[in-house]
């Protein structure tokens, strides 16, 4: 097989492969044998049928199969040894001929290849990348406490309505005179919270109220915009509310109101652990310890954008081929069309640098990434999927189970095996470049993160 490469402006190449007879015919004879051993065809005993009606029959479909597997297997061999960085995947050529199959040898067949564009990415101890630190103050650690405590809380039973509390009462649909209607709608133990009732005039019914009054309101006009909400108050089919006007009565049996837990050893246990905290301040101190745990990651995270935004403008603007990229793109999302592609195109573009430079980042600082690696960064998503929920004192084991779970799924590897090299990459980073450390609160951090 003959092989030439064409790539004048660096980024567009042109794959011409020339297939001869020798370099498929041993393979097509031993699948046109298989063919004969396995043929039924009547008159002929099994494996007995002639050669020439095998040929005649499967002879060029077994051709192009095998030219077809030779030539990825060709085209892939030709970059690899060739260190030529392809981008996505080799397209016919518009300037391929027809070509007869049913014809002699040879065959020639083009492909066109995108070709990564030259350049070269490196930082050094002269480079200076902004680190903010997240300051962990008072504040902070005081919404953490009220957020354990808040999902540590309880509901009281109370005699009085007040904001956000919660109403278990006996619903009953009202005639035109205000009496409950014979035969009308009725529901009890209906569980209602009137904060969250959409309009001003009828959440204001309910303030004052007492222990088994009756309040007055109309649900339609509660929740203009909501049926769903209307026919779950009411237990009904939504379609069942959509013309209903009437005045409904409200007898209030339960008013409960949700209490914070108190910030005491049962709560200091039920956060971390039996006897783990001993009194508020080493309560504060391990919540402080923890929240600068969680904002070193955001710390890192910010760091290692940062990193992409210097360099690609260090970098500068770079040439792709970008009509064959869009072929590559339009090819992979056929479905989608060429406006998806002109839409998503610059974007794509711009993660493709980034990947690029990332790529070079990588392959100099020698990191590889280990099956021990994706397993810790598992982990990792594993606790802060925990820590979202106040679980701060999750068994190793438990931990290490849900991991194990994640990494089950495909879906979850490649973005763990990305993390895993942000991971290695941002430490041996941090190393390389002159940092300008800095510090920010939350709320600082968070506009600047929102800001990108």
């Amino acid at each position: 097989m003959k092989i030439s490469f064409e790539n004048p402006d660096k980024v567009n190449g042109l794959l011409t492969l020339t297939v001869e007879e020798a370099d498929y015919k041993e393979n097509v004879e031993k699948t046109l044998k298989n063919y004969r051993k396995k043929a039924n065809v009547p008159g002929f005993r099994p494996g007995m049928v002639p050669m020439g009606m095998i040929k005649r029959q499967f002879g060029t479909t077994a051709k192009v199969d095998e030219i077809n597997k030779l030539l990825g297997e060709q085209i892939y061999k030709y970059v690899k040894d060739n260190n030529i960085q392809m981008l996505g995947e080799p397209l016919p050529s518009d300037k391929q001929e027809p070509v007869d199959m049913e014809k002699e040898a040879p065959y020639t067949f083009m492909f066109d290849i995108a070709v990564a564009p030259e350049f070269k990415a490196e930082l050094t101890g002269d480079d200076t990348i902004d680190y903010y630190t997240i300051t962990v103050d008072d504040k902070i650690i005081d919404q953490q406490i009220d957020v354990f405590a808040s999902r540590a809380g309880h509901y009281d039973k109370v005699e009085d309505y007040q904001a956000n509390d919660m109403l278990k009462g006996d619903i009953r649909e009202l005639d035109e005179n205000g009496n409950t209607k014979e035969g009308g709608i009725t529901v009890e133990g209906a569980v209602l919270m009137p904060e969250y009732i959409k309009v001003e005039d009828q959440k204001k019914l309910f303030d004052g109220a007492k222990l088994g009054d009756i309040i007055t309101f109309n649900p339609k006009k509660a929740y203009p915009e909501s049926d769903i909400e209307v026919s779950s108050l009411l237990k009904m089919k939504k379609e069942e509310v959509a013309d209903l006007t009437a005045d409904f009565s409200y007898q209030i049996t339960e008013i409960s109101r949700y209490v914070k837990a108190e910030v005491n050893q049962e709560l200091f246990d039920q956060v971390y652990g039996k006897d783990v905290i001993k009194d508020e301040k080493d309560f504060r101190e391990k919540i402080a310890e923890g929240l600068k745990a969680q904002f070193a990651v955001d710390s890192d995270f910010k760091f290692i954008q940062d990193v992409r935004k210097y360099l690609v403008d260090k970098v500068g603007a770079l040439t792709y081929p970008d009509a064959l990229l869009k072929r590559i793109m339009l090819n992979n999302n056929k479905d989608k069309g060429e406006e998806f592609v002109e839409k998503n195109y610059e974007q794509s573009i711009k993660e493709l640098t980034w990947h690029l430079i990332k790529e070079q980042l990588v392959k100099a600082n020698g990191i590889k990434i280990e099956d021990a690696d994706i397993e810790e960064t598992a982990k990792e998503a594993a606790k802060a999927q925990f820590a979202q929920y106040g679980m701060n004192n999750i068994p190793e084991e438990y931990i290490e189970n849900y991991a194990k779970d994640m990494l089950k799924k495909r879906e979850y590897i490649d973005s763990f095996v990305d993390r895993s090299i942000d991971r290695k990459l941002t430490e041996i980073l941090k190393n390389v470049v002159k940092l300008e450390n800095k510090t920010a609160t939350l709320e600082e951090f968070n506009k600047m993160m929102q800001a990108e």
